[in-house]
């Protein structure tokens, strides 16, 4: 290191943002992250003993990502690479590995790349890096905010070791607010702050588990307040409220917390849960989603998990569908929140989804059977020649409007394919299916196989 590079070096320590400035040097300053940093946990070991393999981080922004690898950086005896994806390229990449393969060849030094935001690079670029991943030439450190199963290339995610960070907790956040207020060598302690305990509970609270978020706005605090005449800066929640911007809500609709989100909302109706069901729907809503994705959810979940155990959740949710459509935001939270009340609070059946399970099944093991003749279109000159439509009997023309008659093919009869449950309307269903067939099925215990849902939706 040239003078030059020294003094570049210090200005940027001390120019740099406080949720840099303040960022943990060792293993014990790290806060929160404990089931993966744990004093017996895997990856603590492997730092402590220089014995990384390659390894993904993964984790929303704020919770420690960049934060392990500087540490492990400054444990361990390999050289050290940092590169962002978002601005590095297959050029940068090539000049790491060549130094590498250089190291390795002359000195037997090994090379820890650490690759931030790994998943904004291309197939391709990833794939340059697997066979020097597999051959040692550089051990990975990749860092995301997402579902490496989604963004990362398949060969490299197998051989690395995959951690996922939390957000860290509201007392974890509070204790770096603290930690910057007071620090008088990296934080802010040199400006005379003091921040409110009823300020730090609220910064905590609404930072959402991402610590920078946190101390960004402590920064701003301190640098933007004036002091008080005892010369004191004093940070309260109203100060803080004007230095962060209100909480982004963590949801890229193509991402996993999309999907994650929208599942939770319709877990939670299917649970029977009106007050999680309309939190998560409240989620959707701040994060921008369009009412008409939600609302179709709402009609699929009414079918699905209530079906004939209250028939007027779907119209319900078909009702809130066309309200939607007509109304448009703000005012279609109201039909949403309605519908996803009505749907989570109603008697839960998933008879439909069984039912057409089992009879596409059937179809699949029998194939296309002959219908039988008199249930078979009548309607057009000739038909009758053919034995179109003999013998069927007119439902209205019978006692109870039912004749008896078998509907389905010779081959398949005796398959009871809807089962009603024993709640909500489906009770009345099923006292009504066995006084008028005098099947006596329709009054024993239901035994319903696991569900199976059409392949691409939510569960």
């Amino acid at each position: 290191m040239d003078l030059f590079d020294y003094m570049r070096e210090s200005y940027s320590e001390e120019e740099s943002p406080l949720a840099s400035r303040i960022r943990p040097r060792t293993l014990d300053e790290i806060v929160g992250q404990e089931h993966i940093l744990g004093r017996d946990k895997l990856l603590r070991r492997a730092i402590r003993a220089d014995k990384l393999g390659s390894l993904i981080f993964y984790g929303p922004p704020g919770t420690g990502k960049t934060t392990i690898a500087r540490v492990i950086a400054g444990t361990t005896r390999a050289e050290f690479v940092q590169i962002n994806a978002t601005s590095s390229g297959k050029k940068e990449m090539e000049e790491v590995i060549r130094r590498a393969q250089d190291l390795r060849g002359m000195y037997g030094k090994k090379t820890i790349l650490f690759i931030d935001e790994i998943h904004r690079f291309n197939k391709s670029q990833q794939d340059y890096l697997l066979p020097f991943v597999e051959d040692g030439t550089v051990t990975l450190i990749g860092a995301t905010t997402e579902n490496p199963y989604f963004e990362v290339n398949s060969a490299l995610l197998s051989r690395s070791l995959l951690f996922e960070l939390k957000p860290l907790s509201r007392e974890d956040v509070k204790s770096l607010i603290l930690r910057a207020v007071t620090d008088r060598e990296r934080g802010m302690g040199a400006y005379g702050a003091a921040i409110e305990e009823e300020a730090a509970d609220w910064l905590a609270d609404v930072s959402g588990g991402d610590a920078r978020k946190a101390l960004n706005a402590v920064e701003l605090a301190v640098l933007t307040t004036e002091p008080a005449s005892d010369g004191v800066i004093r940070l309260t929640e109203d100060v803080l409220r004007e230095c962060i911007q209100d909480r982004p809500a963590r949801y890229d609709k193509k991402g996993d917390n999309h999907y994650d989100t929208i599942s939770a909302f319709i877990k939670s109706m299917r649970g029977s849960d009106p007050d999680a069901a309309v939190y998560y729907l409240a989620r959707m809503l701040e994060a921008g989603e369009q009412p008409e994705f939600i609302a179709r959810r709402i009609m699929i979940c009414a079918a699905e998990d209530v079906g004939n155990a209250d028939p007027m959740a779907l119209v319900v949710a078909v009702n809130c569908s066309l309200a939607c459509e007509r109304l448009g935001m703000p005012e279609s939270q109201i039909p949403l929140a309605q519908a996803a009340e009505y749907v989570a609070t109603a008697p839960k059946s998933n008879t439909a989804v069984e039912s057409v399970s089992r009879a596409r099944e059937l179809v699949r093991q029998t194939g296309p059977l002959p219908i039988p003749g008199y249930l078979r279109d009548a309607h057009y000159s000739g038909a009758q020649l053919l034995g179109r439509g003999l013998g069927y009997q007119y439902a209205h023309e019978y006692e109870d409007h039912y004749s008896g008659q078998p509907y389905l093919p010779e081959e398949v009869r005796g398959n009871r394919l809807y089962l009603p449950s024993a709640n909500g309307y489906e009770q009345e269903i099923r006292r009504h299916m066995a006084d008028l067939t005098g099947d006596g099925r329709y009054t024993e215990p239901e035994i319903l196989k696991p569900s199976q849902r059409p392949d691409g939706e939510v569960r």
